[in-house]
């Protein structure tokens, strides 16, 4: 990790359109407000993507491997990699604040595989709401974009809610992986009809009772004594997550009315952070359930967002907006151009994050990316 520019192009004269133009300011403001610049390595090891963001990712990502056989990939995105870093680095475990920009690597529908992507990382601060909104403004003033329209969440809303109504591991995935994916409320809680196909009912037993991680070593290990390494364009990895869903419909007894009828009314939920706060004290009043300390939390995380005078009108919040990583948990947000169909800005909260990556303990987190591209391109 380093604390200068080194590596970047040379400032132009002016806010440049160009991506390197653009890259630059946008870094250079993350520095002068006390951040320092990191380059983690180009090539990561495949498997920390695939254990914390989902076998699905593997058909996004450009995979390698070693003399010795281990999968790696070009760099995807860089909140692990300065993560990885971080926990190697001499501040582990303290307060630190990393930016950096430069090259990433992933498969992306309609757009280049190769692209520019800058960010923050914020590691150790306890005044949780604080830091969340110091992160958000400052994103929003590197972008200099005025026209952005932001939208927000918070996953630990929903985490309160899904803990309280004491949903099995089936549901919990479903729903937040559904949300996740931007899937409609219906589709999520509309299971789909059991296959009158092949006749899996032999390996669904076998999976019962077993945990998640060992049921997919299960899978993936008959699969491969089968010779089978892909069908229909799946991983073998994401065959094995077919088979562990349809082995939790088998034995779950179903989401009951008046919990669904609970989540929907939550999830329906969005609009003005501050109306839509009186919402679900509403909402956890009525239905018994306690969201207060979430609630304050959130209530005085807006207040920092408005006191860096940042407008609340304009920002829309929902309860089902999530963003498409798992590791997320509490602070979510992007920030689009008025008719773009990607977002140029999108972080959040994540102290789960570190210890998965093998800190001792949760360690505070959060962070943000800029997609250089995107920013650019809405600017040209």
């Amino acid at each position: 990790m380093t604390e200068t520019l080194t590596g970047l192009p040379d400032q132009p004269d002016g806010r440049n359109r160009t991506a390197s133009g653009t890259a630059h300011a946008v870094v250079a403001c993350f520095l002068e407000h006390g951040y320092s610049l990191a380059e983690p390595a180009l090539l990561q090891p495949a498997s920390v993507f695939l254990d914390l963001s989902g076998e699905d990712i593997r058909s996004r990502l450009f995979i390698t491997s070693d003399d010795q056989g281990h999968e790696l990939c070009l760099r995807p995105e860089y909140t692990i990699p300065v993560c990885r870093d971080y926990l190697a680095g001499a501040h582990s475990g303290k307060p630190a604040a990393y930016a950096y920009s430069g090259p990433v690597f992933r498969v992306r529908a309609g757009e280049s595989g190769e692209f520019v992507q800058s960010g923050v990382e914020n590691f150790g601060r306890e005044d949780f709401e604080a830091a969340d909104a110091d992160l958000f403004a400052l994103c929003l003033q590197a972008a200099n974009a005025p026209d952005l329209k932001i939208k927000i969440g918070d996953t630990a809303l929903l985490s309160t809610l899904l803990h309280q109504l004491d949903l099995s591991p089936f549901w919990l995935r479903r729903i937040k992986r559904g949300l996740a994916a931007g899937k409609p409320l219906a589709s999520i809680f509309d299971l789909p009809p059991r296959s009158l196909g092949h006749d899996h009912s032999g390996v669904l037993k076998a999976l019962e009772g077993v945990d998640r991680k060992g049921a997919r070593a299960l899978v993936e290990d008959l699969l491969s004594i089968a010779g089978i390494s892909t069908v229909g364009g799946r991983s073998v990895g994401e065959i094995a997550d077919r088979f562990l869903e349809q082995s939790a419909m088998k034995s779950d007894s179903g989401l009951s009315a008046d919990k669904r009828a609970i989540l929907e009314r939550f999830l329906t939920i969005s609009g003005h952070p501050d109306s839509a706060s009186i919402k679900l004290r509403v909402l956890a009043r009525e239905a018994k359930l306690d969201f207060s300390d979430v609630l304050d939390a959130f209530d005085m995380r807006n207040g920092f967002i408005a006191a860096h005078g940042i407008a609340l009108e304009p920002i829309e919040f929902s309860t089902a907006f999530a963003r498409n990583l798992d590791y997320y948990t509490g602070f979510v947000f992007e920030a689009r151009h008025t008719n773009a169909d990607r977002p140029s800005i999108g972080g959040g909260r994540y102290d789960r994050l570190l210890k998965a990556l093998g800190a001792p303990h949760d360690i505070p987190a959060v962070g943000a990316a800029v997609w250089i591209d995107r920013l650019n391109g809405a600017m040209s």
